[in-house]
């Protein structure tokens, strides 16, 4: 029996594109270089997603994405908006199949999925609400980290803390909109502090109370200054502070 020989293949895609040429020129067929060029890449993806069946998990990268650019190529004109997200949902299909299929080992993947994800949703967010993109983005990258967290809470508690930045900035650009600077910057505050929170209480850190202590303290007075007894609020914390610095001032030396 004759081993596979790779000349085949070439031979069959040039017959393939000279006969959609052909039938382009004669009128029977338009878009065919699209046609052709899509083809050969959703096959080529095939190909390698042919693989899987053999656990050769890294062919996902490129048969995904090369599935993807065919899928974009051949895509109509009516549904082109969608190209962008389909070539990086496809990317981010890669490396969502990499982390379920080996959860433990390459819980990694977890965070340029959720990257590529985010950005295949922003640009369809973009076509309609344009307003709430990066909101969005920012959004599914800190979810995608609260993930990585929950893999293994005792090892990667850290990710708690961009999960929380992250999320907390997506609220910002929505609060940025609607609320002064100053309110704005509460908001911030009292997120960091949600953040250092739950590192407290669902890592175990107990160090991690002070910072959420303190970050909720400022965030309070922000937010407090959209309502009315705001400017109560600051003059009772300022009082407070003054209070304690002369106590000890005074207790220091007995």
């Amino acid at each position: 029996m004759k081993r596979f020989d790779p000349r085949i293949v070439l031979g069959s895609l040039l017959i393939i594109g000279g006969g959609l040429a052909l039938a382009e020129t004669m009128g029977y067929l338009q878009n065919a270089t699209d046609i052709f060029w899509g083809g050969v890449f959703l096959v080529a993806g095939l190909a390698f997603l042919s693989l899987l069946f053999g656990r050769h998990w890294w062919s996902a990268f490129p048969g995904f994405t090369l599935a993807a650019l065919g899928a974009l190529i051949i895509l109509p004109d009516s549904l082109e908006d969608f190209g962008g997200a389909i070539f990086l949902g496809g990317i981010a299909l890669s490396f969502w199949y990499v982390y379920f299929t080996s959860r433990n080992d390459r819980w990694w993947a977890l965070i340029p999925a959720g990257v590529m994800t985010a950005l295949a949703l922003v640009s369809i967010a973009s076509l309609r609400f344009e307003e709430y993109s990066a909101a969005v983005f920012l959004g599914g990258i800190g979810l995608a980290f609260f993930m990585v967290s929950f893999t293994n809470m005792a090892e990667r508690w850290w990710a708690l803390i961009p999960a929380g930045v992250l999320s907390t900035l997506a609220g910002v650009t929505i609060a940025a909109e609607k609320f002064g600077e100053f309110q704005t910057a509460g908001f911030f505050f009292f997120g960091l502090a949600v953040t250092f929170l739950l590192v407290a209480v669902l890592a175990k850190m107990s160090w991690a109370y002070w910072p959420a202590l303190v970050l909720g303290i400022m965030g309070f007075l922000g937010i407090a200054s959209l309502l009315d007894f705001s400017n109560y609020v600051w003059a009772i914390a300022l009082i407070a502070a003054g209070g304690f610095v002369l106590v000890r001032y005074f207790t220091a030396g007995r």
